[in-house]
């Protein structure tokens, strides 16, 4: 659990605002990526059937801010003001783990990264936090590289670590971390 952990309800780069999910974003989200099976391929969460299932998701993104579990932000461009994808941080202690979900238009267009980046760095501007890490399956190489440059390092294979939405069946994922430094 987070015992406090201060999410801002908005973070904004050079071309992206990160803010916290609303029931009007309902219809966006699952008609940008949400109902999209290549964008859930590698995640748990399976595609969107309808939007009922993007309003439960959107309850449960409430429910857990407010519980201090985790924190998510949906990625929107600053140029046009479009749903881009999602981002969360869960937070556990001293450690802190994110996933995110990007549409397939806005795949490779640096965005993924920026959205990371600014997550990490929101992370660790909080003194207790000296671990922030995600998992990305072993064959989403475009997934690795994003974490990558968002500063996090390979530390090693989780075998059969999850379960994505487009196998169904446990699956490797490569497990990448950055720990804050200490002087």
């Amino acid at each position: 659990m987070s015992a406090g952990f201060p999410a801002p309800v908005a973070i904004q780069t050079r071309q992206l605002l990160l803010r916290r999910y609303t029931r009007e974003d309902a219809k966006e989200i699952f008609d940008t990526y949400a109902q999209d099976s290549e964008v859930t391929r590698f995640l748990t969460w399976p595609p969107h059937q309808r939007i009922d299932d993007t309003l439960l998701f959107l309850e449960r993104c409430e429910r857990v801010w407010a519980d201090g579990s985790a924190f998510s932000w949906v990625i929107v461009s600053r140029e046009t003001g479009a749903i881009l994808g999602g981002i969360e941080l869960r937070v556990d202690g001293h450690r802190a783990e994110f996933g995110y979900a990007l549409a397939r238009a806005a795949w490779g267009r640096g965005f993924a990264t920026e959205a990371a980046r600014a997550v990490v760095a929101t992370a660790f501007a909080v003194p207790a936090i000296q671990r922030v890490w995600a998992y990305v399956d072993v064959e989403n190489v475009p997934s690795a590289r994003v974490l990558e440059k968002a500063g996090l390092t390979r530390e090693g294979r989780l075998r059969k670590w999850y379960v994505p939405s487009g196998f169904g069946v446990p699956r490797d994922a490569w497990c990448y971390a950055r720990v804050k430094e200490t002087a």
